[in-house]
């Protein structure tokens, strides 16, 4: 793949917003969210299979809290809570009431675990809710209602004293316009920022385990990777599966490298191998600068092992890599980065470890 025409991007104003607030979303720590938030998420649809016994045109979410009720009657018993982004399945109308099947989402990341029969799956709710911000697949804009929604809680998240479920309901929100909406020009964007909330949030709580620090990858719990290749497999040859694939290095890298070359090595090899197969993704220069790094750690972890053949090759990758970055991606800060990085390798100073004299 040598390009990436963006034909599925979204519009400019809502792909700058969403990456302004992706990158917020990444170095916040705020995010009130935690693994088991991730796994209660998508709850078993208990008695139907998603898609195969409800028509398309019937699946729905909402975009604030609904109580559900047995009747179309607020004095009625309450008999669940939908959340936004979760699923319903609606049954009928009575102005200003809708009877939905409540929690029918199916769970997606462990494709092998029966859709009934688990006595911990919340069996499907019947009953009413209030016909107020109820989205589905033909509600008119319904694409950039759920977009809008979901951003505003991508955002939310990212603040100080941030509701404690924004950032899942951001992950739902989103991915319910690539389902409702695959020909939307946001169901790409959406699709991945969907994934990539998941993916950060799962990143975080890995990274306080004890295994985080291991320099073996595959000690690691997995990280659930099935909604990123979906990006990569629905939406080939566009920016965001690009990003889709540049999330995915994070499972091969190492928790510590132990000062040994093994592993910035192997890792340099991975992001330079990337940064060829996406030249014009969004992330090509972080993973041109990536490699470079790396390749300059183990000059001089060979220099300490006292192998001048490897140290002198590891530099000469270096200077290559440098001038390929500055060539390519010469705006970037990445190019200025690489470049210095080029010039302590040129001048003998350590780039790992203890660089005084």
């Amino acid at each position: 793949m040598t390009t990436l025409p963006l034909h599925q991007s979204a519009p400019s104003n809502m792909t700058s917003m969403g990456t302004e607030r992706l990158q917020r979303l990444r170095r916040l720590g705020s995010l009130a969210l935690c693994s088991a938030l991730l796994a209660s998420a998508t709850a078993t649809w208990a008695q139907k299979k998603k898609s195969k016994d409800y028509d398309n045109s019937a699946r729905a979410t909402v975009l604030h809290e609904a109580n559900v009720y047995v009747a179309s009657d607020p004095g009625s018993q309450r008999v669940a809570m939908i959340y936004p982004g979760h699923e319903v399945a609606v049954v009928e109308r009575s102005s200003p009431w809708v009877k939905v099947f409540a929690n029918i989402d199916v769970e997606d990341d462990v494709e092998d675990k029966p859709e009934f029969g688990e006595e911990d799956a919340p069996p499907p709710s019947s009953g009413w809710i209030r016909d107020k911000g109820v989205v589905g697949p033909t509600t008119p804009n319904g694409d950039v209602i759920l977009y809008g929604t979901a951003a505003n809680l991508e955002d939310a998240a990212t603040k100080p004293n941030a509701p404690k479920d924004a950032a899942m309901e951001a992950h739902l929100l989103y991915r319910r316009v690539a389902e409702y909406f695959p020909q939307s020009p946001l169901a790409a964007e959406s699709a991945w920022r969907s994934a990539d909330i998941r993916w950060q949030l799962a990143k975080r709580d890995i990274a306080g385990l004890p295994s985080a620090k291991e320099q073996d990858p595959n000690l690691r719990p997995r990280i659930f990777d099935g909604e990123m290749k979906k990006v990569i497999k629905n939406y080939p040859g566009t920016k965001y599966a690009a990003l889709a694939a540049f999330d995915l290095l994070d499972t091969r890298l190492c928790g510590d490298w132990q000062g040994l070359p093994k592993c910035p090595e192997s890792e340099a090899e991975m992001y330079e191998k990337y940064a060829r197969q996406y030249p014009d993704g969004p992330r090509a220069a972080e993973a041109l600068y990536n490699a470079i790094y790396r390749y300059a750690t183990t000059v001089t972890m060979y220099t300490v092992q006292e192998d001048k053949k490897k140290a002198d090759a590891a530099a000469a990758r270096v200077q290559s890599l440098t001038a390929d970055l500055k060539a390519k991606y010469p705006q970037t800060d990445f190019a200025a980065r690489s470049t210095s990085i080029a010039f302590r390798v040129q001048q003998g100073i350590a780039i790992y470890g203890n660089d005084r004299d």
